[in-house]
């Protein structure tokens, strides 16, 4: 069984093994009624059934998903972003997204990790563009995202749940402007373009902007933890971003480790592995004890 197999059952059980059956049947039905043709999986699915192919002659990206609330939310989304680096959607429906395709398409992740200062430059790039969208008041604030940071949750070790909370409610109070965030900015969401770079999969919050900051910081997964020198690439990458976009780096830190919890929760919440957050927090937590102001 495919991790996207794993991930669709796991979460959705019995309803997400029919939809998973239905597949073929919903490409056919969707190739047939947008002219869509060449049709092919992209590798490395999560969520939802990714494939790109063509509409007549025009490279596309047609997008299937389960959720569909989640569905329409991202379309949405991708309209507050446009002209702002996001793909342009040319047509949903209740199950589907029909999206540009990135030409060549390749991300940000084939810079991991002999470039990653030239990565950290382009996501740098990308963030101005993006945020530089309208916000629209009818979108979460990363403030609600982090309230479920005050719940319980036994899984997680008590000092790190309460340091999450502590940095969370002090990141809030001393927050810079509110931008519309991209929500989840990491290498895979950021490709290539004929010479520039587009976003994909924007999830849409509003909060200050080094927010976005912190998916880069955490990924690629699991590659990331796999590497002999992790602790300094984190290092690296959080001076590289605090110089270009003129930043705090306590700020950038503490962030990352709020959101490493965060992911966690997410996970337990999915019933997936933890084993990847759990070590990464414990890392992010030891880097966060020189935080002494925000």
């Amino acid at each position: 069984m495919s991790q996207f197999e794993s991930n669709i059952i796991n979460i959705y059980g019995q309803k997400g093994k029919a939809w998973l059956d239905s597949l073929q049947a919903l490409v056919h039905k969707s190739a047939e009624k947008f002219n869509l043709n060449d049709l092919k999986p992209i590798p490395n699915l999560t969520y939802n059934y990714v494939l790109s192919g063509k509409m007549e002659d025009i490279p596309i990206i047609l997008k299937l998903g389960i959720d569909l609330e989640a569905l329409e939310k991202e379309a949405l989304i991708i309209k507050y972003f446009q002209g702002c680096g996001v793909v342009k959607l040319f047509a949903q429906d209740k199950d589907l997204l029909l999206l540009e395709r990135a030409i060549p398409g390749d991300s940000l992740k084939k810079y991991f990790p002999k470039m990653d200062g030239q990565a950290i430059n382009i996501v740098c790039n990308v963030m101005r563009k993006l945020h530089q969208a309208p916000i629209s008041p009818t979108l979460p604030h990363i403030k609600d995202w982090l309230a479920i940071l005050h719940q319980q949750h036994h899984e997680i070790p008590s000092e790190l749940l309460s340091k999450a909370k502590e940095l969370s409610t002090r990141l809030l109070q001393t927050a810079g402007p509110d931008v519309l965030l991209h929500g989840d900015l990491h290498h895979d969401n950021i490709l290539q373009n004929g010479n520039d770079w587009l976003v994909i999969d924007p999830k849409g919050v509003i909060g200050e902007a080094l927010f976005d900051i912190g998916a880069f910081i955490r990924n690629p997964i699991p590659e990331l933890l796999n590497q002999e020198n992790t602790k300094s690439l984190i290092d690296f990458r959080i001076d590289m971003f605090a110089k270009c976009l003129n930043a705090s780096k306590e700020r950038i830190l503490a962030w990352s480790y709020v959101q490493a919890v965060l992911a966690w929760i997410w996970a337990l919440e999915d019933r997936c592995d933890t084993t990847y957050w759990q070590e990464l927090t414990k890392l992010l937590n030891v880097a966060s004890k020189r935080i002494t102001r925000l």
